[in-house]
């Protein structure tokens, strides 16, 4: 009688554990799957160092949602807003940095650093309460996609780089190089105005304006481009990087991440204009040195390729989000 209790006493002590372990298994496998709880759609504010961040969720896919990370540094988040189209199959979120867009203005450049800029995108992750996303950069935001990955590596399911900018001194030499194109005339005004700091020459701007029509927006909308330009912190934008796209002076001048890249190990797409300033070479020269990663020009656009390859551009992020999903979910 005893010997029977004993052995009655194991075997539900053994199918107990067997139940547990199960149910801890199918869990894991759950969380291996990277389930979405699905986040609120609309706009709002989040209180980070130095001020408040502006915010917008669209969309109601059940994918991993996608982060859109704008360039500048600067400008604001709305000319990235052709990807919210990505919303049928993940949500987006669309936000300003510090100082750009919608966002509160800050004039003080302690702010104006890489990390502070890190530090307030994780932010937004834990005050959203996602484990993981997707982070796609844009021409500035690439440097940030790629310094938060760096930092925080486990909360990346995949990075996007447009127009990547990894290496600012070999930029600086393909725009130099650009500027060959320009008239004579516009020519001699920029070498002047980088000599006597009068960056507000006429000509310098003239210079400017014919540089940009060819390198760095071919097909632009008027209305985006003033909603675009009404939100833009040129502090920002002149004490990290400089005057213009082809004058660079500010803290970004020497920054070069090239030798970090072949330590990214998650799903990474690059993609470029035909006629971007940075360069279809020097962003292949990024993609070769990143394991695995994908590669794709969009032809006859320049630098704002979400504007000038506004259909290609949502194509492309979104079968390669959409296989990374699919991995992530096997």
């Amino acid at each position: 009688m005893k010997k029977f209790y004993i052995r009655k006493l194991f075997g539900r002590v053994l199918y107990i554990f067997s139940v547990t372990f199960l149910l801890v298994s199918c869990s894991s496998n759950k969380d291996t799957k990277h389930t979405i709880t699905a986040l609120k759609v609309g706009q709002g504010h989040l209180a980070v160092s130095g001020g408040n961040i502006w915010y917008n969720i669209t969309g109601t896919g059940k994918g991993i949602p996608v982060v859109l990370l704008h360039g500048g540094p600067g400008f604001g988040s709305f000319y990235l807003k052709p990807f919210e189209d990505l919303g049928t199959d993940r949500q987006v979120i669309r936000y300003d940095q510090l100082g750009s867009g919608k966002s509160d203005m800050i004039t003080d450049t302690v702010m104006f650093r890489i990390d502070h800029f890190v530090k307030e995108l994780d932010s937004l992750r834990v005050f959203l309460g996602l484990k993981k996303w997707h982070v796609f950069g844009h021409s500035w935001g690439t440097i940030l996609a790629l310094e938060y990955y760096r930092k925080y590596p486990d909360q990346v399911a995949s990075l996007t780089f447009g127009s990547a900018c990894f290496d600012i001194p070999t930029y600086e030499k393909r725009a130099k190089q650009l500027l060959t194109t320009l008239p004579d005339s516009l020519q001699i005004a920029i070498e002047k105005a980088e000599v006597n700091g009068n960056y507000e020459d006429p000509l310098y701007q003239e210079a400017m304006n014919k540089f940009y029509s060819m390198y760095l927006v071919r097909n632009p909308i008027q209305a985006d481009m003033d909603s675009t330009w009404a939100t833009y912190n040129a502090g920002i934008y002149v004490y990290m990087f400089g005057p213009s796209e082809f004058t660079v002076t500010g803290t970004l001048k020497n920054y070069n991440a090239t030798s970090f890249l072949p330590q990214i190990n998650v799903p990474t797409l690059f993609t470029v204009g035909e006629f971007d300033e940075v360069g279809p070479e020097l962003v292949k020269s990024f993609s070769d040195k990143v394991p695995d990663s994908r590669y794709v020009l969009f032809l006859g656009s320049a630098h704002m390729t979400p504007w000038d390859a506004r259909d290609e551009s949502i194509k492309v992020v979104r079968e390669f989000l959409t296989s990374v999903d699919s991995l992530n979910n096997k």
